[in-house]
C-alpha cells in the first residue's frame, strides 16, 4: 500500500511523514522548488507475526508495508501542471494534513480548516482537469477512425464538466462497467483520502472544544471519508523515545495508540483492506489484500502460477490456532479446513496453498 502526504506549506506534513517514517525529512518553514518527494516505507504492526514467530521460529519474519510519499505544500493556484503532484498519482489514497492549530509566527491568519480542505481540493481537482483534456482529446482523435471511443470521449466530457464546477472526480457517478476507464489515468480528487487533523498539544488534549477538529470531522463523514486527530510534533518526539520510556508516557498521556498505528488502521477500513497469513519454518509472512477476495486471488499475491495452478486452499483462523496452541492441535481437532475457489478470504487467515502447474 503506498499513501500520498499532502497539504498546504507549513501544516505539519514532513513532521508527521518523520514520525510515521522514522526518517529525517527537512521540516523547514520555507519551501524549495528542487525538493524532491520524501520516500518512506514503514512495517504494519501486527501481533499475530510475533505470536507465528514464537510458534515457528522462522528463518524470516516479513510483516506487510506501507509506503509513505511526502510532496512539498501545495501552495493556492499551483494545481494545475504541479510537478510535485507527479509522484502522488499512483498513489492508493491520500492522507491529507490539515491545520488545527495557530501560530502566529507562521501564518497570517487563524486556523481554518474547511478553508484550507476547499483550498487544497481545488488545486487536485484543477491538476486533474489537464489530465482530463487530454484523455478526452485522445479519445476524440480515436473516435474518427473507431466509433468504440465515443463512449469513452462522453464519458471524460462528462467529467471535465463535473471538474470546472469545482467537484472532484470521486463524486462522478460513474457505472461499474466503465470504472476501468479511470483507474489507470492517476486522477488525484477520484481518490479517497484520509483528513489528518494536525493539533497542538493542547488542542490534542482538549479535543471536545477544538472547532477546527470538529468541523474537519464532520465534513469528513458527510463525505464518506476517514479523519484522525494527531499531535505530529509530539507524535514524532514518541518516536524518537527508547521503547521502554514511551510506554509509561503514552499511559500518562492517556493516549491509547501511537498514530502510526490509527493511520494505518483507517487506511486498512477506508481501503477496504484486510491481511491474510502464511506461517511455516521459513518464513511466516503478512499478506495485504482487498476484503471479499476469493481464496485464488489470494494465492496471486504470493504468486501467479499458485492462482493459476489453485487446487484447493487449507485454512484456519488465527483465533482458532491461538485456542489450541499448535497447527497439529488445530489439525486434530478439525480446525484445518480445505476451501476451494469460491472461499472468500476472512482477515487473519493462515493459509497453505495447493496447486499445480503443468506446462
Amino acid at each position: 500500500m503506498k499513501l500520498g502526504i499532502v497539504g498546504l506549506p507549513n501544516v505539519g506534513k514532513s513532521t508527521l511523514f518523520n514520525a510515521m517514517t522514522g526518517e529525517k525529512a527537512e521540516t523547514a518553514m520555507y519551501r524549495s522548488f528542487d525538493d524532491k518527494p520524501n520516500l518512506g516505507v514503514v512495517k504494519v504492526p501486527d501481533s499475530r507475526l510475533d505470536w507465528l514467530a514464537q510458534l515457528h521460529q522462522p528463518d524470516k519474519v516479513t510483516p506487510a508495508t506501507i509506503e509513505f510519499v511526502d510532496i512539498a505544500g501545495l501552495a493556492r493556484g499551483e494545481g494545475s501542471g504541479n510537478k510535485y503532484l507527479a509522484a502522488v498519482r499512483q498513489t492508493d489514497a491520500l492522507v491529507h494534513v490539515v491545520r488545527c492549530f495557530d501560530n502566529d509566527e507562521i501564518f497570517d491568519e487563524p486556523a481554518d480548516s474547511l478553508r484550507d480542505v476547499e483550498v487544497l481540493n481545488l488545486e487536485l481537482v484543477l491538476a486533474d482537469i489537464e489530465v482530463v483534456e487530454r484523455r478526452l482529446e485522445k479519445a476524440r482523435k480515436n473516435m474518427k477512425g473507431d466509433k468504440k471511443y465515443k463512449h469513452e470521449a462522453d464519458l471524460f466530457e462528462g467529467l471535465l464538466q463535473h471538474l470546472n464546477e469545482g467537484q472532484p472526480a470521486r463524486t462522478y457517478p460513474i457505472a461499474d462497467e466503465d470504472q476501468y476507464y479511470f483507474l489507470d489515468g492517476g486522477l488525484l480528487s477520484l481518490k479517497q483520502v484520509i483528513y489528518v487533523a494536525n493539533l497542538s498539544e493542547d488542542g490534542y488534549a482538549d479535543l471536545e472544544h477544538n472547532e477546527n477538529y470538529l468541523k474537519l470531522k464532520a465534513f469528513a463523514q458527510e463525505q464518506g471519508e476517514q479523519c484522525m486527530p494527531i499531535c505530529a510534533r509530539l507524535e514524532m518526539d514518541l518516536m524518537e523515545m527508547p521503547e521502554e520510556e514511551r510506554e509509561p508516557f503514552l499511559e500518562e498521556m492517556g493516549i491509547k495508540e501511537l498514530g502510526l498505528n490509527r493511520l494505518i488502521n483507517c487506511a486498512y477500513d477506508l481501503l477496504g483492506l484486510m491481511s491474510f497469513l502464511t506461517a511455516g519454518k521459513p518464513e511466516v509472512r503478512a499478506w495485504t489484500i482487498r476484503k471479499g477476495s476469493k481464496a485464488p486471488q489470494a494465492a496471486g499475491k504470493i504468486h501467479t502460477d499458485i492462482e493459476r495452478g489453485f487446487i484447493r486452499a487449507e485454512v484456519v483462523s488465527f483465533d482458532d490456532l491461538v485456542k489450541v496452541g499448535t497447527m497439529q492441535a488445530a489439525k486434530e481437532k478439525g480446525l484445518i479446513r480445505s476451501e476451494g475457489k469460491d472461499y472468500v478470504m476472512q482477515d487473519g487467515d493462515i493459509v497453505l496453498f495447493r496447486f499445480n502447474v503443468t506446462k
